[in-house]
C-alpha cells in the first residue's frame, strides 16, 4: 500500500511521516502508523467497516475517554481512519490512578447507553455475538465447567445491558494525567454490563513480571468503584452485580480452556493455569 498516496486523499502535507507502531504482543509491526505533520500528530489506522460503524454509531458524539475520529477513506478497497493521537501508557503494569481513569472513561461512556438496546450496529450485536458465547461452552470438556457455564449464559440474556467494548484487555487504553482513553473499537456493542470490567480485570496476575500486572486489591477496588459511581446510580442490586460479574469472568477464563481442547493443548502451561483458576473459580459461585 502507498502511505503517502493515503496521506494525500486525506489533504495531509506532503512532508507528513508516517512511524508504524509496534504489537503490545509480540512487538511486530502491524497496520496502524503514527503520522507526524509538522506540529501536528495523528494515527493512521487501517480497519474494519465494523469499526467505523462502532464510531458513527456510539462514538461521534464522546467528547472524552475515545480518540477523535477525523476521516475515512477507501483505498484500493480496505478503510483506513484518521484519528487523533492520544500520548499515555497501557495498562499492563496496573497502578490505581490510571486504573481510576480507566474506569471512569468506562463509567462515561456507559452511562450514555445504558439500556439503550434501540442503538447498534449493523454486524455487532448481542444476537449476533452469542453463537460464539454458546460455542466457548462445548470445548470445555468438564461437567461441573459446563453446568457453571450454562448459568453464565443464563445471566448473560438476563441483566441490563449498556456499551461495552468487547475486548477491553490492558494494552487497549491509553492513560496520562489522569486521565483514560480506550482506544480499538472493533469489537463493541450495547451487551450485558460487566462485560468490558471482566475483561479488563480477568487475566491481571500479582507477579509482576507477568504480561498483565495487577494485584488483587487493585481489582477489588475496581469492581467497588464500577458498583459505587455506576451501577448504584442505575439501580442494580450489589449481589446481582457481583454474581453477574463472577459468572462473566468465568467466560473470561473459559476462551484459554476452549482454545486448548479445541486445538489440542491441553498439555499447555496456559491451559493448565486457566483451567485451573477457573475450576478454583467455580467453587466461589453462589
Amino acid at each position: 500500500m502507498n502511505i503517502k498516496e493515503i496521506l494525500a486523499q486525506m489533504c495531509l502535507s506532503e512532508q507528513a511521516e508516517a512511524t508504524p507502531f509496534k504489537s503490545a504482543e509480540d512487538g511486530t509491526d502491524y497496520a496502524v502508523w503514527k503520522i507526524n505533520d509538522g506540529n501536528t500528530a495523528y494515527v493512521l489506522k487501517k480497519a474494519s467497516e465494523q469499526e467505523l460503524s462502532v464510531y458513527n454509531t456510539f462514538l461521534v458524539s464522546a467528547e472524552r475517554a475515545v480518540p477523535h475520529l477525523y476521516k475515512s477513506l477507501n483505498y484500493c478497497g480496505e478503510l483506513f481512519l484518521l484519528m487523533e493521537y492520544i500520548e499515555g501508557h497501557d495498562l499492563r503494569k496496573c497502578d490505581r490512578e490510571s486504573l481510576t481513569a480507566v474506569l471512569d472513561a468506562l463509567i462515561y461512556l456507559q452511562n450514555m447507553y445504558w439500556e439503550r438496546r434501540e442503538c447498534q450496529t449493523v454486524d455487532l450485536t448481542f444476537e449476533a455475538i452469542l453463537p460464539r458465547q454458546q460455542n466457548r461452552g462445548k470445548y470445555l470438556n468438564d461437567a461441573d465447567l459446563e453446568h457453571a457455564y450454562a448459568e453464565y449464559l443464563r445471566l448473560h440474556s438476563s441483566v441490563p445491558r449498556t456499551l461495552c467494548h468487547d475486548d477491553l484487555l490492558p494494552f487497549n487504553v491509553l492513560c496520562a494525567n489522569g486521565h483514560a482513553t480506550i482506544i480499538d473499537w472493533e469489537y463493541a456493542a450495547i451487551l450485558p454490563y460487566p462485560t468490558s470490567l471482566a475483561r479488563l480485570i480477568a487475566h491481571g496476575e500479582e507477579d509482576e513480571s507477568a504480561f498483565f500486572y495487577m494485584t488483587q486489591a487493585d481489582k477489588d477496588y475496581a469492581i467497588e468503584y464500577y458498583f459505587e459511581h455506576l451501577l448504584k446510580e442505575n439501580g442494580t442490586d450489589y449481589n446481582d452485580y457481583r454474581r453477574t460479574l463472577d459468572y462473566c469472568l468465568l467466560y473470561e477464563y473459559c476462551e484459554w480452556i476452549m482454545l486448548g481442547v479445541k486445538y489440542n493443548e491441553t498439555g499447555s502451561e496456559r491451559f493448565q493455569k486457566y483451567y485451573e483458576k477457573a475450576k478454583k473459580h467455580i467453587k466461589t459461585l453462589a
